[in-house]
This record gives C-alpha cells, sequence and structure tokens, in this order.
C-alpha cells in the first residue's frame, strides 16, 4: 500500500537485486524521491554487491541501508511503473505483471565482470553513471508516465 497517495509507485526489477535495480532505486529516491516511492527486488535476490554501495556513495547517495528483496514480497501489490533492467541477451529477465506501464531498460550486469577490483569497480561506475542519466531524464517531470 503506498505511503502517500500522491506518490507514484515505481518497482525496479532485475534477477539478483544485489546491483543495476539497488542503484536505480537509490538514484530514483535520490533525485526525485519527493515524487516516487520507490522500490527494487529480484527474482533470485543475492545481497548487494559492496562495490553497488561504493559507487553510489562516491556521488553522495547513501544506499547501505537499501536491502535485497524478492519479487514475491510486492505480490499483489499495484505499481505505477515497473521498470526491467535486465542487459544481457543470456539474462533471464523477471516478470511482474501488476504493473500500470512496463518499461525495459537494459543495461549490463556490474556484477558478472570478472578481473581486478579496480577494473570491477570502473565497470560499476560506467553503469552508475548510465542509470543515472537515463533516471534523470526520464523520471524528470514525471516524464515516464506519459
Amino acid at each position: 500500500m503506498s505511503l502517500d497517495a500522491n506518490l507514484k509507485r515505481v518497482l525496479f526489477i532485475c534477477k539478483n537485486n544485489s546491483g543495476r535495480s539497488q542503484m536505480a532505486e537509490a538514484i530514483l529516491r535520490h533525485l526525485y524521491g519527493e515524487n516516487f516511492e520507490v522500490y527494487s527486488a529480484g527474482s533470485d535476490p543475492r545481497p548487494i554487491n559492496p562495490h553497488t554501495i561504493e559507487v553510489l556513495d562516491e556521488i553522495g547517495i547513501d544506499a547501505s541501508p537499501q536491502e535485497s528483496k524478492s519479487l514475491q514480497i510486492f505480490q499483489g501489490q499495484e505499481f505505477d511503473v515497473v521498470v526491467s533492467l535486465c542487459g544481457d541477451e543470456d539474462e533471464a529477465c523477471p516478470v511482474f505483471l501488476t504493473g500500470k506501464k512496463y518499461i525495459h531498460q537494459g543495461f549490463k550486469d556490474p556484477a558478472g565482470i570478472k578481473g581486478d577490483k579496480k577494473n570491477q569497480i570502473k565497470i560499476f561506475r560506467e553503469i552508475r553513471d548510465e542509470i543515472y542519466r537515463w533516471i534523470e531524464d526520464e523520471f524528470q517531470d514525471d516524464n515516464i508516465l506519459e
């Protein structure tokens, strides 16, 4: 149930709810939280990747209170917008059926990047910045709802 009837409810979904969807939740809340009630969830939730928290903290967004959540806890709830963020061809993106509007905006899964920490953080930053720009453009002035 919505905490504030004037806020539009948004749910970001991906498989693990450990990177992209957590970034999107935190960024939307940071940029436009006065207009949206924001959630994220995954079909196979995993703990939030520490790099997710780190790269958000670098730009002044504290996502440490967020938790990884299963899509199951949102069953039966209605959302104004459901956004799937899966981006890899071989990645099975979850489906959530109680949204008024559905959007697919794929982003590469930063958690799948191999290599040393320096390279992993670089990729997490790139994905963070892509998500940030997309949310900044799409959610300003409630454009996403049109």
